[in-house]
This record gives structure tokens, C-alpha cells and sequence, in this order.
């Protein structure tokens, strides 16, 4: 494909290259569920492959969005068809492996919530509880700053993806109103040539029946003598 995204890659190099962040993505959630049962130490690490997998998802989202734009200009209507497919299962995948990852996130969520509640609850004064608390603490901080750090890049792709579709719905505004000007001034002009057409007509019938008048007067006056 000829036409180029904002970074310069044509459509089919955008499709590749949102294909290997899904796999990389569906790797990386998968490596998450596999540290929900794995021990401690491992799970404190998991907020980084998270928020890497978040932003896989996020980029994503933005291949989808220039892929959106390009597809709309190829020029064949079957290939245009097949690519509208293609970016729409990308799209479709990459909002499923979103929505796992989200209740990724609820379920880390509320074993934090309820590690914190059964810690308060002991109450021990010997320190150990308040190590589980500060442990769960810098988990749940490092989740929020990682959710806060990828809601904002998502909000920035939308934000551009919107952008761009305003941008291309101008455009195709700024055409038809360029078709429209060229059939009404085809409009102006084609009328202007009948109105010439018909004063040229109304002359030429003016003169006819100017002439057959004289004519009609001459022929009376002719008959008229001769009957004499």
C-alpha cells in the first residue's frame, strides 16, 4: 500500500506491527495470571508487565486509528473491504485483551484490599503486619500510578484519533461543497446559454411575424386593386 500513517508506515506495515503487539500483549497477560498464584516477591513486580501491557494496548489503539483513516483511501472497493475487516479484528482483540486486563486489575485490587483488612484486624505489634501493609502499600501505589499512567495515554490517543477524524471529516465536507460550487457554476453556465438561446428565438419569431404582416398588408392591397 502506498499511502503512510503519521510515522510513515504504510498501511500494511501499521497491521504488522499492531499483530506482533497483540501477541506480545496476550503474552504478557498471560505472565500476569501466572503471578497471581505465584509467590510474593514475584507479584510485587507484576505493576510494571502491567502497565508495559497497557501501553501495548494503548499503541494499539492508536495503530487502529491511523489504519482507520488509510483504509478509507485505498482506492479498490474489495481491498478497501478486506482491510476494513482486518483493522476491525485487530481493534476487536485488542478491546478483549483490555477487558482481561481490566479485571485483571479488580481482582489485584481486592486481594490488596483484603490482605490490608486482615492485617488490621490481627493488629500485631511485633512489625510484621506493618511490613505486609507497607509491601501492599507500595503494590497498590505502583497499580494506581501505572492505571494513571496509561489512562493518560489513552486519553491522549483518543484525543489525537478524534483529532484526525474531525480533520478527515472536514476534508470530505470541503469536497463536496467543491463538487457542488463546479455543478451549480455547470448549472449557471448551461442556463445563461438557453436564456441566450431564447432571446435569440424571440427576435427571430418577432421578425417572422413582422414580415408575414407586411406580407398579409401587401397581398390585401394587391387583391384589392385588382378587384377595382
Amino acid at each position: 500500500m502506498a499511502m503512510e500513517g503519521r510515522g510513515g508506515g504504510t498501511l500494511s506495515d501499521l497491521y504488522q506491527g499492531s499483530k506482533r503487539l497483540l501477541l506480545k500483549s496476550r503474552d504478557g497477560l498471560e505472565r500476569l495470571e501466572r503471578l497471581e498464584f505465584s509467590s510474593s516477591t514475584a507479584a510485587v513486580d507484576s505493576p510494571d508487565l502491567s502497565a508495559a501491557v497497557r501501553t501495548d494496548l494503548a499503541q494499539i489503539r492508536s495503530l487502529c486509528a491511523d489504519m482507520d483513516r488509510l483504509w478509507r483511501s485505498v482506492p479498490a472497493k474489495s481491498q478497501r473491504d478486506l482491510w476494513k475487516r482486518k483493522v476491525e479484528q485487530v481493534a476487536e482483540e485488542a478491546d478483549s485483551l483490555k477487558e482481561s486486563l481490566d479485571k485483571y486489575f479488580q481482582r489485584r485490587q481486592r486481594r490488596v484490599q483484603e490482605a490490608q483488612e486482615r492485617a488490621e484486624l490481627l493488629g500485631r505489634a511485633n512489625g510484621e503486619s506493618s511490613h505486609v501493609l507497607r509491601i501492599f502499600d507500595e503494590e497498590a501505589q505502583a497499580m494506581v500510578s501505572a492505571r494513571n499512567s496509561s489512562r493518560m495515554l489513552e486519553e491522549a490517543t483518543a484525543t489525537g484519533a478524534a483529532i484526525l477524524s474531525r480533520y478527515s471529516e472536514q476534508r470530505d465536507r470541503l469536497k463536496s461543497a467543491h463538487r457542488k460550487a463546479l455543478d451549480v457554476l455547470n448549472t449557471v453556465g448551461l442556463s445563461n446559454s438557453v436564456l441566450r438561446f431564447i432571446e435569440r428565438r424571440n427576435r427571430t419569431d418577432q421578425l417572422i411575424k413582422c414580415a408575414g404582416m407586411v406580407l398579409t398588408v401587401i397581398i390585401v392591397f394587391v387583391f384589392w386593386r385588382w378587384i377595382r
